[in-house]
């Protein structure tokens, strides 16, 4: 079931952004390479006036490292965790993400009949439906912006921690950055997605 979308808004594109989105550096990498476009949330989500709505609609995206788990992914990407002690000591940020549309994820079937869309495998599927079963799943539609230039920030103590928004101690510049995938496959994956949900 779709339950927001952006698709018929004219929205330019921010110069600069003052909030990250924690996601395994992974996951990043499949956002930025454009063989992913695709999320999966239980918390940062809220319910107004009737409406779903995701906490943030542009955000940097911060690959982090520890928590990574190679069993969670496809084995095809399992060689890009690396085993590591603690998050770097600097993030090396390479990309942001705008939300296209957040759709409600009805069963564990109709999720896994997409499996071509994403990198995650069967135990962080488990996990994801796991996790405070009786709140529902989302499925956010990303478009990943690549950075002109990749940049090195400080990954500051007020980073740490089991959360996924954080504000950045100095907004990131987006000039110039560029989407990774093209806005037809873009709406190719959104039908795709509402066919999945609704039928």
């Amino acid at each position: 079931m779709k339950i927001d979308s952006v698709e018929n808004a004219v929205t330019l594109p921010p110069t600069a952004l003052s909030v990250g989105l924690k996601e395994w550096a992974v996951v990043c990498l499949a956002l930025e390479q454009g063989q992913q476009a695709i999320l999966l949330r239980k918390g940062g989500i809220y319910e107004a006036a009737g409406e779903f709505e995701l906490e943030h609609r542009e955000f940097v995206l911060l690959p982090t490292y520890l928590h990574q788990k190679a069993a969670s992914v496809k084995p095809s990407w399992r060689s890009y965790i690396p085993t590591v002690p603690a998050e770097p000591d600097q993030i090396l940020v390479k990309s942001w993400a705008r939300v296209e549309q957040i759709f409600r994820v009805p069963n564990r079937p109709s999720l896994e009949a997409l499996d071509d869309l994403y990198l995650w495998d069967k135990p962080l599927l488990d996990m994801r439906f796991a996790y405070r079963p009786n709140s529902p799943l989302y499925l956010i539609l990303l478009q990943t912006f690549l950075l002109a230039t990749p940049t090195a920030i400080v990954n500051h103590p007020a980073y740490a921690g089991c959360k996924s928004w954080v504000p950045l101690q100095a907004d990131l510049d987006l000039r110039g950055s560029v989407p990774v995938l093209p806005p037809a496959k873009i709406q190719q994956l959104s039908q795709r997605l509402q066919n999945a949900f609704t039928s």
